[in-house]
């Protein structure tokens, strides 16, 4: 093949190749042959069909199979003997291709810079850590207590009051119409409660059981139900019958019903699980400051390609946050062209802060292996826990599935080989100082 370069700007690569037309004739002989012995037409015995008719039906399929295949040939060996890493694939165009005539095309890319290894050696690191107290394992026993507390029937009816449980009938109607999935009998409903329309459950306090009333709200705008999404409605609420809650005294009774011999053991287990929350929010931030070292070194310039196709993303995310309403309210003083521009500062220094994270895990030998993927997907399976075995099975299925999971392990491999090699200074700080974010 003959390869003229065209382009050499930056990361920019152009090349003109052209595939003489004999070695493509060899090709196109050489698969028509192998038709021809398997081809079976009436009055030839298999094998002696002659060219002239293996020619005639296979001639054009096999012209267009042998170029397709003649092109990824030589575009791989070109980047192969040329050394050359492209950062997307490659944009190929046919520009001369026709019978008994040579192949021509166009291959035009980005490459990947060449990365510098920049000095790691003076990065410092906060490592921020926040001691368990007493205080915090009584606050989590006592949550853990409320989320296991049950409700007692009231049998004198009063006035329901904010945290009491009242069960109910309901019908609920737009302009007086009423709409499928409106109406419920026998519903539990928690006075002032969480799990229904912002504004339902509030108004429900100081009913009765045998008090009906009517009351309005409006199904927020990201409502699930796109025919309810930001319409206003009325429901008819008949109160029925009251309970109220009765919250576990936290013992050694209590802990029993948790599978724990007693409460000095509770309290050891709910501490040591405090204590791996706090690990973790450590290591987020610790991987945060991180991040921005490397960012603060990583003076090379990234493929255009990655970072318009990274800006994409963003800014479909950033508009479909703006149309449920969820818009970042620093966005809304600003017009497309300034987001526009802070968002594609922000792809540039993701992609440049990726190519320089992979630059540092190919230099020391990080990979991620087979049990790794492995393990991730177990991981992912269990979060959905009487789907689990459906989740695995879906996997097995599409292993390229898990291919996903393969960028965010490597980086966290990465992270925890300059974690354990760049120096650490433990800083004492309170759980609410570790549990902020740092960008707030």
């Amino acid at each position: 093949m003959q390869v003229t370069e065209t382009l050499s700007d930056g990361l920019k690569r152009g090349f003109t190749v052209v595939v003489p037309e004999p070695e493509l004739a060899v090709k196109r002989e050489k698969r028509l042959a192998e038709l021809g012995r398997t081809m079976q037409v009436p009055g030839f015995r298999p094998g002696k069909v002659p060219m002239s008719l293996v020619r005639k039906r296979y001639g054009g399929a096999v012209a267009a199979e042998v170029a397709e295949g003649a092109i990824n040939e030589a575009s791989d060996r070109l980047i192969s003997e040329r050394n050359l890493r492209p950062a997307m694939q490659p944009k190929l165009e046919v520009t001369k291709h026709g019978e008994n005539s040579d192949l021509e095309f166009t291959m035009e890319m980005e490459i990947l810079p060449d990365i510098t290894m920049p000095g790691l050696g003076d990065i410092v690191l906060q490592k921020p850590v926040a001691s368990v107290t007493e205080a915090a394992v009584a606050e989590a026993l006592a949550k853990l207590a409320e989320s296991r507390k049950v409700f007692e029937p009231v049998e004198e009816p009063r006035p329901a009051a904010k945290g009491e449980q009242l069960t109910v009938d309901f019908i609920g109607r737009i302009d007086d119409v009423a709409f499928a999935g409106g109406s419920a009998e026998d519903v539990a409903i928690t006075i002032a409660g969480e799990g229904f329309i912002p504004g339902f459950s509030e108004q429900m306090e100081g009913m009765a059981p045998g008090e009906t009333r009517t009351i309005n709200v409006d199904f927020p705008a990201d409502y699930g139900a796109k025919d309810l999404a930001g319409k206003a409605a009325q429901f008819e609420i008949t109160a029925k019958s009251l309970a109220v809650p009765k919250i576990a005294v936290v013992d050694d009774e209590f802990a029993k019903t948790l599978g724990v011999d007693s409460l000095e053991a509770l309290q050891k287990t709910v501490s040591e699980q405090i204590d791996r929350e706090y690990q973790q929010m450590t290591r987020l931030k610790l991987k945060r400051a991180l991040l921005d070292a490397l960012s603060e070194r990583a003076h090379f310039d990234a493929p255009q390609g990655l970072v318009e196709a990274e800006f994409s993303e963003i800014w479909r995310q950033v508009e479909a946050e703006k149309e449920a309403g969820r818009a970042d309210p620093e966005d809304a003083e600003k017009d497309d062209e300034t987001l526009r521009a802070e968002y594609r500062a922000i792809a540039d220094r993701r992609v440049r802060l990726g190519l320089l994270v992979a630059e540092i895990g190919r230099a020391n030998n990080i990979a991620v292996s087979d049990q790794d993927l492995q393990r991730a997907m177990f991981a992912e399976a269990m979060k959905y826990r009487d789907q689990a075995m459906q989740v695995v099975e879906f996997f097995k299925k599409n292993p390229r599935e898990m291919e996903r999971f393969r960028g965010p392990i490597f980086e966290d491999k990465v992270v925890d080989y300059l974690l354990g090699s760049l120096t650490l200074e433990e800083v004492s700080v309170t759980p609410e100082e570790l549990a902020a974010d740092p960008e707030v």
